[in-house]
């Protein structure tokens, strides 16, 4: 929970405590441990990202309208109507189930709009969804495989699109040891192989840039390191042909500084000592991810035969790297940003398939294009310049002439990459062709393409 709850946090997450125990008294999971135990244990992961008593208190009351155990009177009178407001936004989404069913979509619909009533609602839900996935051996094998599916390719996206790295990286490694038993092992066996050897350029290499810092009068840093989740590495793999020496930041070192000046004095220290690899240079911090991640990223030559990717940030930024969009929540409304606007308006064309667009459109890597203006557009990673002038707004799209990437003219077929800078000419006189079809990724850009041929016709 936030630092220094006041007495009045304390009471009230102490009482939501006493009537989420009463109201399931004798109730047992399948583990046979009490219900309450995971009442308890989705409070204390929602508390560990540091949200309000008022969000603490709907983890222990979430599951109380179910059934019967409280009428929705009775946690009004009792919590109030914000409370009451959170707790009906978890009951509303129901039980999903993973299976590509009109159903499913119908519950998915009912998470997004959840989520754009109140953002901590799905913030609920995550925390309810890691403490099952901990206890997921308990469930049947048919169920186990569903629910890690849904997670790996449902929630833990959206927690990433949250910017909670905490909680995507428990969701993604637990759910990854179910849905792909044998190729978790396989990279657990590679993590303990080239734990000792990276381990060891760290170390050496952590002490010469602590002496190198020192000589620069730089004494107000942290310094740590953190491994490679299972499943980020998988992924990471499976882009490299399975090839784990290609792989530079299976390890990687994080420096942590007061101030963004410190980053950029850091880096320079840095690349005037060991020679950076070329073309690993990434700066999130003048352009950070659309999830509001910040960081410098820079791949180093140690001298010694080792490659070392250093992470420089504020602590701030690490903050927020960590707990993304909960770090800003301590407000009383919860935000809604702007991708789960965009995912409201998607769903209302999407019909049937709206899970499978999603999973496309939404989750999987994505690419940060600017406007002209420096707006960041997100897109799916394949996206051409047609997909940027439809996300930018449809007229735009509809009488796309030409366009500029990075300053130079390009065909309105050409595909982008991260970073693009893009600018639309548009003419009333110009118009969607079916020629443009095989040139989009984004199922938005097609659909608006054929809607105009339709009419058309």
């Amino acid at each position: 929970m936030l630092d220094n709850p006041s007495e009045k946090d304390v009471v009230l997450v102490q009482k939501a405590y006493d009537f989420a125990k009463k109201a399931h008294e004798g109730e047992l999971r399948l583990s046979g441990d009490p219900y309450f135990n995971h009442l308890f244990a989705t409070a204390k992961n929602i508390a560990e990202l540091g949200m309000r008593a008022e969000t603490v208190a709907a983890g222990f009351l979430h599951d109380c309208m179910e059934d019967g155990k409280a009428t929705a009177e009775e946690i009004k009178k009792e919590f109030g109507e914000g409370i009451l407001s959170l707790v009906e936004g978890v009951t509303k989404l129901g039980k999903i189930r993973y299976q590509g069913t009109t159903r499913y979509n119908e519950n998915l619909r009912k998470l997004f709009m959840a989520m754009s009533q109140d953002i901590r609602v799905l913030i609920i839900k995550l925390c309810d969804r890691l403490h099952n996935i901990q206890t997921l051996q308990y469930v049947p094998k048919e169920k186990q495989i569903r629910i890690a599916k849904e997670t790996l390719e449902i929630y833990a996206p959206l927690a990433y699109r949250l910017g909670i790295k905490k909680l995507q990286r428990s969701l993604e490694d637990l759910a990854f040891t179910y849905v792909y038993p044998k190729k978790s092992e396989e990279i657990k066996k590679i993590l303990k192989e080239k734990r000792g050897q990276v381990e060891k350029h760290l170390d050496k290499f952590q002490k010469s840039l602590k002496r190198e810092l020192a000589k620069n009068s730089i004494t107000n840093f942290h310094i740590d390191y953190r491994v490679k989740s299972l499943y980020s590495l998988y992924r990471k793999m499976q882009k490299y042909d399975e090839n784990a020496e290609n792989i530079y930041d299976i390890s990687a070192l994080r420096i942590t500084v007061p101030e963004v000046a410190d980053c950029y004095k850091i880096l320079g220290i840095i690349h005037a000592s060991w020679r950076p690899l070329p073309n690993r240079i990434k700066d999130y911090i003048a352009s950070p991810k659309l999830n509001g991640y910040k960081s410098i990223h820079t791949t180093i030559f140690t001298g010694d035969g080792g490659i070392i990717e250093v992470q420089i940030r504020t602590e701030d930024m690490h903050k927020e790297a960590e707990y993304g969009i909960a770090s800003h929540l301590s407000y009383k409304e919860g935000k809604l940003t702007g991708w789960i606007k965009e995912l409201l308006e998607y769903q209302k064309e999407a019909g049937n398939e709206f899970v499978s667009e999603i999973k496309n459109d939404f989750f999987k890597e994505r690419i940060f294009v600017f406007t002209p203006k420096g707006d960041v557009i997100d897109l799916p990673k394949g996206s051409s310049v047609i997909d940027f002038a439809f996300a930018i707004h449809t007229d735009i799209g509809a009488h796309m002439s030409s366009a500029k990437v990075n300053g130079k003219m390009v065909t309105i077929t050409s595909i982008l990459d991260s970073g693009d800078r893009v600018e639309i000419e548009t003419k009333k006189s110009a118009k969607p062709s079916a020629k443009w079809l095989p040139f989009c990724k984004t199922t938005m850009a097609k659909r608006r393409i054929n809607n105009f041929l339709e009419n058309k016709k």
